[in-house]
């Protein structure tokens, strides 16, 4: 299967997760190509190549159709082994992936790209927290990798919202459990710039994958595809946003449907 794949295992890449993650399904590769250009490459655990269609595995998993996290516990929708084992992007273990392939100019923008099956080698595992010091000090293992995704990450970021995007903030929290798997103490979580440049990376992957798909057409008909959308916003609760925007000096535009 290697054979069949680009070969990222000498390539560094890494995984950035929380500090309690039990599995790692996204890793992050990057090399400088030239003094002009570098490559970000976002791998994404390749489970489809394990979970073979109409086998019992699939139909179990169409089942359980998710897994379902829980305080310190999950109700994994596939086998531990394959999911915290097999398929997890595990350091210094050759693993199989699915993965865009990004080149960014000196000016950070996105020049082209390519998607494909990879095999990697993860080099290192960071919590959020360990990324976050590298990108804050520039000191540490692989820190100008590090210090570099979080340039592009940023100015990524600063166009996305210039172009109309919002950030919805919101608090989250997490539990601390005692030896016996029992709540103790409730902690809300810091969301710094670890944790927003790896969702800038997802979200840049996600969007690649989605506007290539939606070019390709077979017979002039589009393919077949799974999008995550948004339904329509129901017009009396968005009357009722505008309405507050109002009282803080904003002007809502609302369109009815042609």
């Amino acid at each position: 299967e290697i054979k069949k794949r680009l070969d990222y295992r000498d390539i560094t890449t890494f995984t950035i997760d929380p500090d309690d993650a039990k599995d790692f399904d996204d890793a992050i590769s990057v090399r400088k190509l030239s003094d002009e250009t570098w490559e970000v490459g976002v791998h994404i655990a390749d489970v489809s190549h394990y979970v073979v269609p109409h086998t019992a595995l699939d139909k179990e998993a169409i089942e359980r159709s998710t897994s379902v996290y829980l305080p310190g516990r999950v109700r994994p929708m596939l086998p531990e082994r394959l999911s915290n084992h097999i398929c997890s992007l595990r350091p210094n273990e050759e693993k199989l992936c699915f993965a865009v392939i990004f080149h960014f100019n000196a000016k950070h923008k996105m020049i082209e790209f390519k998607i494909a099956k990879t095999v990697i080698k993860s080099h290192r595992r960071f919590t959020y927290g360990e990324a976050q010091q590298v990108i804050e000090t520039g000191v540490g293992d692989f820190a100008t990798e590090i210090t570099k995704i979080a340039e592009i990450a940023r100015a990524m970021r600063k166009e996305r919202f210039e172009e109309g995007a919002i950030a919805f903030e919101t608090t989250e929290i997490r539990f601390k459990l005692d030896e016996n798997a029992k709540p103790i103490e409730v902690v809300i979580k810091e969301r710094k710039e670890a944790n927003m440049m790896i969702e800038d990376w997802m979200l840049l992957a996600n969007k690649t994958v989605a506007k290539y798909m939606a070019r390709l057409k077979v017979n002039e008909l589009p393919l077949p595809f799974v999008y995550r959308i948004h339904d329509t916003p129901d017009p009396t609760k968005l009357a009722t946003f505008r309405s507050v925007a109002q009282r803080f000096g904003h002007n809502l535009m609302l369109f009815k449907d042609p």
